[in-house]
């Protein structure tokens, strides 16, 4: 906790992150809840999952070239203020629909909710992106990890061991309550992060995109560990996405859980990230950043294995610690290994093609989820067909283990 007390602007950062990330995780339960109280249709509750992580995938590439060449801090508290203003507009949405479900075709509300969720995870992109470059210019190199495990634990605190619960509770309130939040958590985000202090750096001169871009494909493309690192997260983003899209579905129809329960269930997951951000540096100094990202890839395959063979939200959520503890691993030791080794002057747009491989199959998973229950509901009934995307994660899980153990070396 030496960094908390002895560095001011690590300190805002960290409050930032953890309120931003209590409103991420407020929204990650009441966005895919709204969606099904407007239809059950898992293709339409898919779509809105989709445009939500569809940023990723087109504007990862451009967003890098913006955050190297503006002020990253700006650019966090701009994106964050957008947010509250997009967030205002779910809680419009919301009181114009006169009932859930809404009477006749809810194709119409689920196209607004996809908009407004884009334009919402859009802001994301340049948050986030902003938000990991700045971070070496808050600490020393020497402390990426311990700063990294920090920020993951707080995420994961807020964003699903507290965020979930209190989104479960409030829309049982009333719908619009987790919205008002979320908002509220913008706001106060955009206000923290405008108070750190960042050395200011040069502007770089500006130049044609195409060509600013290949700079840091060509750097990419010359630290192949990176761009399989970045390869193999996208696969695991994807599996991971397809599974996760259709666990909405299948905390309700198999586990039984209301919004409260489900909101219970994503916080015993998230209390294995918040064990993984403490744990996790140790374990990795201990056994070194190459056999740390063996065990995560050893671990991510376990929960949809579980969640394909359970009906107890008991074991379900042990699944879901499971795979939260392995995504803290994997991103303790990768996004250190990336801050330490990409040059400042190409981190941002570096990491942004590292994010479109790695985060741009989100979007591609999203839809698949949605399409294999839709396809797999006629031949082999509503439950199997929830059951689907958790064997076929399981699967590709175990195929990116093998690739691991014999491609990555760190």
């Amino acid at each position: 906790m030496a960094l908390l007390v002895k560095n001011r602007s690590f300190r805002l950062l960290f409050s930032a992150t953890a309120v931003s990330n209590l409103g991420d995780g407020v929204s990650a339960l009441a966005f895919p809840w709204l969606a099904t109280l407007i239809t059950r249709d898992p293709a339409l509750v898919a779509l809105v999952a989709f445009a939500t992580t569809l940023p990723w995938l087109l504007f990862s590439v451009p967003v890098g070239v913006l955050v190297d060449r503006y002020d990253r801090r700006l650019l966090m508290v701009r994106a964050d203020l957008f947010r509250l203003i997009l967030t205002c507009g779910v809680i419009s949405l919301i009181f114009s629909i006169p009932s859930f479900p809404p009477d006749g075709d809810p194709l119409l509300y689920i196209l607004v909710l996809a908009a407004l969720g884009m334009m919402l995870g859009t802001a994301e992109v340049v948050r986030d992106n902003a938000a990991q470059t700045v971070l070496p210019s808050v600490v020393p190199k020497t402390d990426l990890e311990s700063a990294n495990g920090q920020l993951w634990s707080v995420e994961q605190i807020m964003g699903s061991f507290v965020g979930p619960p209190v989104a479960g509770l409030l829309i049982a309130f009333a719908v619009p309550a987790p919205f008002a939040l979320d908002a509220v958590t913008f706001g106060v985000a955009a206000l923290l992060v405008w108070c750190i202090a960042i050395p200011r750096r040069a502007n770089p001169p500006r130049r044609e995109l195409r060509r600013e871009v290949a700079e840091g494909w060509n750097w990419m493309r010359a630290n192949p560990t990176i761009f399989r690192l970045a390869v193999m997260l996208g696969f695991i983003n994807g599996i991971s996405v397809m599974a996760m899209t259709i666990l909405i579905l299948f905390s309700q129809e198999v586990l039984g859980l209301t919004a409260a329960g489900h909101g219970v269930l994503m916080a015993v997951g998230a209390a294995g990230g918040v064990l993984g951000g403490i744990l996790g540096p140790r374990i990795i100094a201990r056994i070194g950043p190459q056999n740390g990202v063996l065990v995560a890839l050893f671990l991510i395959p376990l929960p949809f294995v579980i969640l394909a063979m359970t009906a107890h939200p008991v074991i379900a959520g042990i699944a879901m610690f499971i795979e939260v503890f392995s995504a803290l691993m994997w991103n303790i030791v990768t996004v250190s290994y990336r801050q330490r080794r990409i040059p400042d002057a190409l981190l941002g747009r570096v990491n942004s093609l590292y994010r479109f491989f790695g985060w741009g199959m989100m979007p591609i998973g999203a839809l698949l989820g949605g399409w294999i229950v839709s396809l797999g509901e006629g031949p082999l009934g509503r439950e199997v067909a929830l059951r689907l995307p958790f064997m076929i994660a399981a699967a590709g899980a175990y195929v990116l283990l093998i690739y691991g153990a014999r491609k990555l070396r760190l």
